[in-house]
């Protein structure tokens, strides 16, 4: 048995499974989702970058949410996808929900985030035709980093914005005493904005939170949160299961 005893912070259905991966291996996971999930009303500019899909060379979903919202879109447009890109995802997660629909899919096999996305073969690969043009499809202000280093190569990148993540409602002191009742002794974040969500709930007790080790999912989170004042980091390199047990693991 681990001795971690995990606050899980992910949306309310993938909290739930991450708890239940965690169990498997003898680590405790509460769940206390600090995202919410709001699907967006579909405007006349994001209907045309579906209807349009075929101009552009790879397709980018950047999450699980993404994926899920971006095949209802794609079904209500096109009975048969376009064969005239490629599509990626950060994580392996994303790409099995694509997969399933039939969807061609690469994603990093080492690190799960924007880093390696970039530095695949196949997606430098596709970049490789005249004019460039790649969709982004994730939610709202997500995955700028991207969108700029495939800016400053010369790419043209437009998003598709699918759905908001917005704050949980929960009771003032709620998180310290879900913390202290639970007997937690480190926080997963999956996200920077879940990471501001967890300062944002934590409120008057952030510098008691803060100071518990705080898991995330890559350098550029890690980085915030050591900017917000959390004293014990540890980048998972990674949003995967896989990728949290093994950083749990490392840091016994």
């Amino acid at each position: 048995m681990s001795r971690w005893r995990l606050l899980l912070t992910r949306p309310e259905e993938d909290c739930a499974a991450l708890a239940a991966t965690l169990a498997e291996h003898g680590i405790h996971g509460d769940c206390l989702p600090l995202l919410a999930i709001t699907p967006r009303e579909e405007t006349p500019v994001e209907r045309s970058l579906i209807l349009d899909l075929d101009r552009y060379c790879a397709v980018i979903v950047v999450s699980k949410p993404a994926a899920r919202l971006g095949l209802e879109r794609l079904d209500r447009y096109w009975p048969q996808p376009p064969l005239t890109q490629r599509w990626f995802t950060v994580g392996a997660a994303t790409a099995a929900i694509l997969e399933d629909y039939g969807l061609d899919v690469v994603c990093p096999q080492d690190g799960d985030d924007s880093e390696a996305l970039l530095a695949l073969p196949a997606f430098e690969q596709v970049l490789q035709v005249h004019d460039p043009k790649v969709l982004i499809m994730r939610g709202e202000s997500g995955r700028e980093f991207l969108a700029e280093r495939l800016r400053g190569q010369g790419v043209a990148v437009d998003y598709l914005e699918l759905y908001r993540r917005e704050m949980p409602a929960y009771a003032e002191g709620e998180l310290l005493r879900r913390i202290q009742s639970e007997r937690l002794n480190a926080i997963a974040v999956s996200s920077g904005q879940g990471l501001e969500h967890l300062q944002q709930l934590a409120a008057e007790d952030w510098p008691q939170v803060s100071a518990m080790p705080l898991f995330v999912p890559s350098p550029r989170v890690a980085e915030q949160a050591r900017e917000m004042g959390a004293q014990r980091v540890i980048d998972c390199r990674g949003a995967s299961a896989v990728a949290l047990m093994e950083a749990l693991r490392s840091a016994e």
